[in-house]
């Protein structure tokens, strides 16, 4: 019985092979796989028996069967029987031949069932086999394959039969016709030949130690002679690819004789493929199996052969290998290792061959000859070493090939040539220079790459080039003395430095080396190496790139610290200095970056160690040397600007400590005959080393300009600088602007005890004669150096008692510039240079007379403030420099401006000051303003700092300058506001220092607008308001009275002002007078009104709209009801010029309440809503909202909106909360009146509206801001957060959003509640449904709270639930049992008392009626869930069953909430069980396997209650395991693995309660129809797991019958997955047969 059970469990999988979903497929194999592993031999019986019995089943399912049996065979081959293996090979032999047809998939899983039975019982198998392998008799293509991969995966059982296997197949080859067979033959032949091979390597392990090569040798060659002779000639590519494959393998065993005389013809064949086949892999792997044996044997034909093997196998290199075509690489390495065995043989020939190849046109052609060069010079290194002269001779022509692919691979080749000793010979130093040039190249290349995908770039060259140098520097120790001291000569010349850093690196560990072989002192041989750079040279060339450092991979770090080790060879007196020097300048590079790193900073350090280091040499014979060799090299930096000037400051110091006069002025001769003028860096350099020189040479610096100025460079004609002849105009003004310069530098530079008495005599005189002139470049020279010499005079140490008699002649020409520039843009820096230069000018003496000094303000007045602001442009970085300009430029008006100040400090001086500047400063273009009052600020802050008063005078001018700047105090411009508070502060201390306080004295009032800047920055109006009544406040306490009148007229015209902001402070003092004189104006209310409304609509400034708020105040603290009564008749919705007149009236508490008592009384005065019929045909009527109402409601959302009004809410909070609820209530779904929708509409397209007009929207709004203002922002934060309002405002979840209201009430303000509720109540029995809803879902939230029975409200609210319970409105019923549950968590302590109470309204709430959507018994359910915990056990247990039975069929309701509520219900109930344990243990094994499955519920808060409810039960079942397992795994945080977890409650289940096996699967089967697919799938793998784990004496009771039809009915489930765990429990039941 148990046997026939075994196999209708394995037909019904197997006849659910059938199935065409590919994951039931794989689950069906493995549930066969499973029965296997406990019956192997049965089950394969049975596979045996399906397959014959089942003829017709087509292959794809007969091959799900033979994998599974293979996997059986292969995981039990050790337990099998020979009876049982000769039926499986007995029936895969037949599946394998039964079709003559090839059928891949089918034949090819019977094929591997016999491999896999061979393992063990090959004879057996072969025996089989054998008989489908008769001679004569072309055998089946798995026949061959099988004995293929038998002979790989079963060597030594294998290789004895092959000699007869050889000998029956050999004439069957000529039979073969089909081009399947003949590759089956070949794939036979290749891993026979490859099996042999392995054998004969391991004869030591061999069964049969005796066989030897030559007993395969002629069978092997007579089937090669077919293979090569035949069927390599076949047309079909894959056949001829199989041929190949085999011959490779077969050459090894072919007779060394045949081989021989084969290789004429066999080679030749082979070679011919290349043409055939673009895939070229598997034919170089035979070609170099086949050349390996060729050399094994010694062959002698092979040179015959040569030049074709050579000319075929080079293109295979030349064509590049695509590294996302693995077989493309391989091949490459195959065709490689081929050239490796020809040259071991032929190195003459293969060099002969390869290195013409090098001249060859084609790019591929010298790549691949390099790629080949490379692999002989590493792998026939014995061979090549009598060539490396010739090899090194060859490869001149590569090293100028200027292709990125080719310098790529000549690199590589250097690499491999550096290794085995080639650069040691003569030739290699060429190899040396190739690598540094490729370490030089630019690292962006600038031409523009060709568009070949795989082409290099010259980045990747010269990266490659870089590692290699510094390897072969570094690890390859016999390079030491090829590469030092050779690599010094690449140091210097200019082609190399984008090479230095790689080479300094190379070089300092080079000469590191040498040191520790103690050759310090002669570390370079300058007499064995004529070619080497001169100390000078390399000194020179390491510290011009250390300016740089940044530059090239930090190549000025490289350099100084190539310095360093080279110090004893630069000069044996530099050890000393350079070797705590340098490592201080190197670490001050490491320290910062390039952005941080101050380039001036860096330049000076690097100068003073030049100094130091030719006062450390102290020999002016050296030091001539140096500086003559600094000379020589400044044309090579011609590109390179910054480095070129550098190099000039360095020539400078050097001729300086230079003592021979005439070498100085032979040097700065050729440097005035040499320099590139028309560069505006190389100017400056060149100026820069004359002011250098002049420190120490100050005569001869300026006799060889006085000698330029009177030679005839200017006039183009022949004399001293006669190299100049050629020059044009255009170069002829730059050599006149770098003279001009190199005065300057003078100037600045040389002795000023020395330099002053020159001035005037020397320098100016040769500077005036170039002032007439257009040149820009001229004329920006001419300016910095009369700058620099102003201000050489300035610091001068007779300064004071200079009297400069050409100044007033400098500063017209100055001005000249300055009217020179356009108006329109600031393009150059002439004017900021010029004003610049007449600051240090008018310091000077004598004094500038009044006219001179009147054209100079107004001029650079003019030309700075009028410029128009700066555009922004698209180009950044041209933006970035603009700014910058116009900033330096302002910043040198107000230097001059200060300097013209500082000569006249009185009133007098400020006034004529201002006199030029008064007309900017009120300016109708803002950013002539902006400027003007910038440049005030600053001057007047300037004015206070230097002013000095002796003696009390008047400061006669103060109330018309403050009248000019006060306006600006509300400028549109922040900027302007703030440099106009600036100069009132400014003023007010000017005018106490005028009044004889000390200039340090701090007055408290004026100190205060310090503090009101702030408010200035924002244009915040609000702010910019009361920061301006702050500032009028101060100005008028601290303006003399007699000036005031004039102040507050100038206030007044303010209003009529271009920029409107600067009527702020009239508005100030209008306010002002208003608040005087309210009384006054009592009968113009209405007419104010109107017109205040009027003027907030054409003007729309803040600073007004404040004004008339305030008005408004004013007028309504005497006049409420009027003021109400207008804003209340403003068009809804109110526009934000009436808002604006609502909040104002929010100011004063008192005023305030009475206002908002006279609001509340209009909100409850009329109806909320009237009922309207619809025009359309059966939609009922719409409630449309009230008029009065609706703006009383929106009268106070503005009211209470303004935070001032908090204290008048806080005193009405109860009436105003219970009036606003209520009316959000009432308005639920309402409409607005149609008038009123189609002017909201209006508003809203003309502008955004304010707020929604809607009456829900609006009521819920209103009630938001009374509690913001009522101090309760922790509710509306909370009801907000919760998204409460939203809720409130949605007809289906308004009471959900009452509830969150009411939670976050009693939380935040519980002291509120009593009179709340009190005014809350008479509601209850309000004739409007959605109050009666309101006020319940209210009190049923508070329930929630201990707050009700704190305040003692307990009572009063639980009676008033309990009486809903017979309310009309279901949800109003709904919500009275929710309030009822909510006392369990509000106060818990008093369930008990009302024990009896509660529970028989949860009862009669559970066997409601008229509850069609089970609402109630829902609420029900939950409700009694909550209070099950404080409930009198002997209330309970009396209706324990009752309620359990009444909830059960809620567990599979189709509404995810009862499931829930009903299954989080039952595990509460189990805590009452013990009274009635045997009993309500029945419940829950009725509701166990309910609740298991139900963890696979597609509703998350479902699976979370079974979870619950399960941890409940655990405790009840008597199984520690059971309960523990629950516990643990279905913690709500936890995330669940449900099939292992099921498995181990199978375990423990069928530990505990084996006897309860049936009726769990029973249940279960139950579950095999249920409408979700997760449950579908989770009910059999219950079974299976209870299967698993049942012991044998239980296994009785379960009907297996019905259980296996039901599964099998099961499995054509619709779903995959459903069919998968049906298939894995069918493997399962071999448990219980």
């Amino acid at each position: 019985m148990t046997e026939s059970r075994i196999k209708r469990l394995a037909t019904t999988l197997m006849d659910a092979t059938t199935d065409k979903d590919p994951l039931v497929q794989e689950q069906i194999y493995n549930a066969l796989c499973y029965l296997g592993e406990s019956e192997p031999e049965e089950i394969l019986n049975s596979c045996d028996e399906y397959l014959r019995q089942h003829d017709k089943l087509a292959y794809p399912h007969r091959v799900i069967i033979l994998k599974a049996m293979e996997t059986v065979v292969s995981n039990n081959i050790a337990l099998l029987d020979k009876s049982t293996a000769k039926v499986v090979i007995f029936l895969a032999s037949n599946e394998m031949t039964k079709s003559k047809e090839v059928i891949r998939d089918w034949q090819q899983a019977a094929s591997n069932v016999l491999v896999a039975v061979g393992q063990r019982f090959i004879n057996k198998v072969m025996e089989e086999v054998l008989t489908k392998f008769q001679p004569g008799i072309l055998p089946h293509y798995f026949v061959m394959q099988t004995f293929a991969n038998l002979s790989v995966s079963n060597v030594f059982g294998m290789v004895p039969f092959l000699n007869s296997i050889l000998g029956t197949m050999l004439p069957m080859l000529g039979m073969a016709k089909q081009d399947h067979m003949k590759s089956v033959f070949c794939y036979a032949l290749q891993h026979f030949s490859e099996s042999i091979q392995e054998y004969l390597a391991n004869l030591d392990k061999a069964p049969d130690p005796t066989v030897r090569k030559d007993t395969f040798s002629n069978e092997i060659f007579s089937a090669y002679e077919v293979l090569f002779n035949s069927w390599l000639q076949h047309r079909e590519a894959k056949l001829r690819l199989a041929v190949v494959e085999a011959m490779g393998p077969m050459s090894y065993l072919m007779p060394g004789e045949k081989l021989e005389e084969q290789l004429p013809k066999l080679i030749p064949g082979i070679l011919a493929l290349y043409k055939k086949h673009t895939e070229a892999f598997y034919i170089s792997k035979s070609l170099c199996q086949i050349l390996e044996a060729s050399v094994n044997i010694g062959s002698r034909s092979l040179d015959v052969q040569l030049d074709s093997l050579l000319g075929t196998l080079h293109p295979q290199i030349c064509a590049p290998a695509d590294p996302s075509v693995p077989l493309t690489v391989k091949n490459h390495t195959e065709v490689l290792r081929c050239f490796t065995v020809l040259a071991c043989s032929f190195p003459d020939r293969v060099l002969a061959f390869l290195l013409p190849k090098l001249e060859s046109s084609n790019e591929r052609t010298r790549v691949g000859t390099l790629l080949i060069m490379r692999q002989i010079i590493n792998s026939a290194p014995s061979q090549m070493e009598i060539k490396k002269p010739f090899i090194l001779s060859s490869m001149k022509l590569p090293l100028q090939d200027s292709n990125n692919k080719v310098k790529r691979a000549m690199v590589q080749v250097i690499s491999a040539m550096a290794h085995h000793g080639y650069l040691e010979q003569p030739g290699g130093e060429a190899m040396m220079e190739f690598l540094v040039r490729q370490c030089a190249l630019p690292l962006d290349a600038p031409k523009k790459q060709p568009p070949d995908a795989d082409d290099l770039t010259s980045d990747s060259v010269q990266s490659i080039s870089v590692n290699t140098l510094f390897l072969l520097s570094t690890t390859v120790d016999r390079m030491n003395n090829v590469l030092w001291p050779y690599l010094l000569e690449f140091v210097t010349p200019i082609q190399f430095t984008n090479a230095l850093t790689p080479l300094c690196k190379s070089l300092m560990y080079l000469a590191m080396k040498k040191q520790e072989e103690g050759e310090n002192a002669s570390l370079i041989r300058y007499d064995l190496n004529a070619n080497l750079p001169s100390p000078y040279a390399l000194t020179t060339r390491l510290l011009v790139v250390s300016s740089q450092p940044y530059i090239g991979d930090c190549r000025g770090m490289a350099a100084l610290r190539l310095l360093n080790v080279l110090h004893y060879s630069v000069h044996p007196a530099l050890d000393q200095l350079w070797s705590k020097q340098v490592p201080l300048l190197v670490e001050h590079i490491e320290e910062n970056t390039e952005s941080s790193l101050s380039q001036k900073e860096w330049e000076e350090k690097l100068l003073l160690f030049l100094q130091e280091t030719l006062v450390a040499v102290s020999d002016n014979t050296w030091i001539c040397h140096f500086a003559t060799e600094m000379c020589r090299q400044l044309n090579s930096y011609n590109g390179f600007v910054l480095e070129k000037n550098f190099l000039y400051k360095c020539i400078g110091t050097t001729l300086g400590a230079c003592t021979s006069k005439d070498l100085v002025q032979k040097q700065l001769q050729e440097l005035l005959e040499t320099a590139r003028y028309h560069e505006e860096v190389e100017r400056e350099g060149l100026a820069s080393c004359f002011g250098i020189c002049a420190i120490n040479h100050l005569e001869e610096t300026l006799a060889k300009l006085e000698d330029f100025v009177r030679s005839d460079v200017f006039k183009k004609s022949v004399g001293l600088f006669s190299i100049f002849k050629d020059r044009s105009d255009n170069e002829v003004e730059k050599i006149k602007s770098t003279l001009i310069l190199c005065y300057g530098y003078v100037a600045v530079y040389a002795p000023k005890e020395l330099v002053l008495s020159r001035i005037e005599a020397d320098i100016l005189k040769n500077i005036f004669q170039y002032f007439n002139t257009k040149d820009l470049t001229l004329k920006l020279c001419l300016i910095r150096s009369i700058c620099m010499i102003s201000q050489a005079i300035y610091n001068g140490v007779k300064c004071g008692d200079f009297v400069f008699s050409r100044k007033a002649e400098l500063v017209a020409q100055m001005v000249e510039f300055i009217k020179a520039e356009p108006l329109e843009a600031m393009r150059t820096p002439v004017r900021q240079r010029a004003m610049i230069t007449c600051t240090y000018l008018v310091i000077l003496e004598p004094h500038l007379s009044d006219p001179d000094r009147t054209e100079l303000i107004d001029t650079c007045l003019a030309s700075v403030l009028a410029l128009p602001p700066m555009e922004k442009d698209e180009n950044g970085g041209d933006t970035l420099h603009k700014e910058m300009l116009y900033g330096d430029t302002i910043s040198a008006l107000k230097d001059l401006l200060k300097s013209l100040l500082q000569r006249n400090l009185t009133p007098h001086g400020l006034q004529d000051m201002f006199a030029h500047l008064g007309p900017w400063i009120k300016s109708n273009k803002e950013h002539e303003r902006q400027r003007a009052v910038e440049v005030s600020a600053a001057l007047l802050d300037f004015y206070l700092n230097k002013l000095n008063v002796s003696t009390v005078i008047p400061f006669y001018n103060l109330g018309v300058l403050i009248a000019l700047f006060s306006p600006r105090c509300s400028d549109s411009l922040a900027s302007v506001r703030q440099h106009a508070i600036d100069c009132v502060h400014c003023l007010l201390y000017i005018q106490l220092c005028y009044e004889g306080f000390a200039r340090d004295y701090r007055d408290e009032m004026v100190e205060g607008l310090k503090a009101l800047k702030k408010g200035l920055e924002e244009p915040d109006f609000t702010i910019l308001f009361h920061t301006c009544n702050n500032i009028a406040m101060v100005i008028g306490k601290r303006v003399p009275p007699d000036q005031l009148m004039s102040l507050l007229l100038a206030m007044f015209e303010g209003l009529a002002d271009p920029d409107k902001n600067c009527s702020r402070a009239a508005t100030v003092m209008i306010n002002s007078l208003l608040k005087e004189r309210g009384g006054v104006l009592q009968e113009k209310v209405p007419d104010i009104m109107s017109i205040i409304h009027s003027k907030l609509e054409e003007v729309d400034e803040e600073h007004i709209r404040k004004a008339a708020q305030q008005t408004v105040y004013i007028l309504a603290s005497q006049h409420k009801s009027m003021v109400v009564s207008s804003l209340l008749g403003s068009a809804l919705p109110f526009d934000s010029h009436t808002c604006a007149m609502w909040r104002s009236l929010a100011t004063e508490p008192t005023l305030t309440s009475q206002i908002l008592e006279q609001l509340l009384e209009k909100v409850n005065r009329d109806v909320p809503y009237k009922e309207s019929k619809c025009f359309l045909l059966g939609s009922g009527s719409e409630r449309i909202a009230t008029p009065l109402p609706l703006a009383a409601t929106c009268a106070l959302y503005e009211i209470m909106s303004a935070p001032e009004s908090g204290a008048a809410v806080l005193g009405l909070y109860p009436p105003l909360f219970v009036t606003l609820l209520l009316r959000v209530s009432c308005t639920v779904g309402v409409q607005l009146p149609k008038n009123l929708q189609s002017r909201e509409r209006r508003s809203s397209s003309h502008g955004p509206a304010p707020r929604s007009l809607h009456p829900c929207s609006c009521a819920v709004e209103t009630l938001k801001v009374m509690l913001a203002r009522g101090g309760s922002e922790e509710v509306a934060r909370a009801v907000g957060s919760a998204g409460g309002w939203d809720l409130m405002a949605s007809p289906e979840r308004h009471h959900d959003g009452i509830a969150v209201l009411a939670g976050a009430m009693a939380r935040h303000a519980g002291p509120r509640l009593p009179l709340i509720v009190k005014n809350l109540i008479p509601t209850l029995s309000s004739v409007f449904d959605s109050q009666r809803i309101t006020a319940t879902a209210f009190f049923a939230e508070l329930l929630n709270s201990n707050v009700v029975n704190d305040l003692i409200l307990l009572e009063t609210m639980m009676d008033n639930m309990t009486g809903r319970q017979k309310d009309a409105c279901t949800l109003v019923r709904m919500l009275a049992l929710r309030g009822l549950g909510n006392i369990a968590s509000g106060s818990p302590d008093k369930v008990r008392k009302h024990g009896a109470k509660l529970l028989a309204s949860m009862v009669n709430g559970m066997d409601d009626k008229d509850d069609p959507h089970n609402l109630v018994a829902l609420e029900a359910m939950s409700s009694l869930s909550k209070l099950l915990d404080h409930l009198e056990e002997r209330d309970i247990q009396s209706m324990l069953l009752h309620i359990a039975i009444r909830i059960r069929p809620f567990f599979d309701s189709e509404q995810p909430d009862l499931r829930q509520s009903s299954i989080v219900l039952f595990g509460n109930l189990t805590k009452f069980s013990e009274g009635n344990c045997e009993v309500f243990f029945e419940q829950i094994l009725n509701g166990l396997v309910t609740l298991l499955l139900h963890l696979q519920d597609p509703k998350p808060e479902v699976v979370k209650a079974c979870k619950f409810a399960l941890r409940m039960c655990g405790p009840s079942m008597g199984c520690e395991g059971l309960c523990d397992m629950f516990l643990n795994h279905l913690r709500e945080d936890r995330s669940l693995h449900y099939g292992e977890f099921m498995n181990n409650v199978c375990k423990h289940l069928m530990q505990s309660y084996p006897e309860m096996l049936n009726r769990l699967i029973l249940t279960n089967l139950f579950y095999f129809k249920s409408n979700w697919a997760d449950i579908r799938a989770a009910a059999p793998m219950f079974i299976g797991f209870l299967v698993l784990h049942v012991d044998e004496d239980s296994c009785q009771q379960v009907d297996l019958d019905p259980l296996i039809s039901a599964l099998n009915l099961l499995l054509k489930d619709p779903v995959p997955a459903v069919r998968v765990k049906v298939a894995e429990t069918l493997g399962r039941l071999i448990r219980i047969l």
